[in-house]
């Protein structure tokens, strides 16, 4: 038997501190997409924006479905945008806000479980960590991969039948 620890470590930034002009772009197109987000039922307005190897950005936001396992979450929406509308253009970066009825989070939003997985899997697929910028009103918090939020993932080597 053998016991196995987990670190995880990510930099915050406070209100007003500069993160640096490349993540604040993306923050930005985060937030303006929380306005665009579908959210009759929990009022809760997520946006993404993800940044593309060759500097494009593409934004998305939340959908959601009164059949609610049926929504989409923004991480997984943009994802999917800017892997159709830019196959093979690796990404390096995916910003998140969030939004309720009185304006953005205090705090930032961390992405659920299953948005966790498809980032790993982006990350995966390419080769490379993603950096995941979480912003709040409160800070900001940037991650160096998704392995700092998921540290056990389902990727294809969980498919593998074969033993060493």
């Amino acid at each position: 038997m053998k016991e196995i620890n987990v670190n995880i470590g990510w930099i915050e930034y406070g209100p007003g501190e500069d993160a640096g002009s490349k993540r604040t772009e993306l923050i930005e197109a985060a937030i303006k997409a929380t306005a665009k987000a579908y959210a009759p039922y929990s009022g809760f307005r997520v946006g993404a924006a993800i940044r593309l190897e060759n500097g494009q950005i593409i934004s998305g936001s939340n959908f959601e479905n009164a059949a609610f396992p049926s929504g989409v979450c923004a991480e997984r929406n943009v994802i999917a945008a800017a892997s159709s509308a830019m196959p093979g253009i690796k990404p390096e970066a995916i910003a998140i806000a969030a939004a309720g009825q009185d304006g953005l989070t205090r705090d930032p939003i961390p992405p659920c479980g299953n948005c966790r997985q498809v980032i790993a899997e982006e990350e995966y697929r390419h080769g490379r960590k993603i950096e995941i910028i979480l912003y709040g009103k409160s800070k900001t918090i940037i991650i160096q991969g998704i392995e700092n939020l998921l540290p056990l993932q389902f990727n294809t080597e969980s498919l593998k039948t074969d033993c060493p």
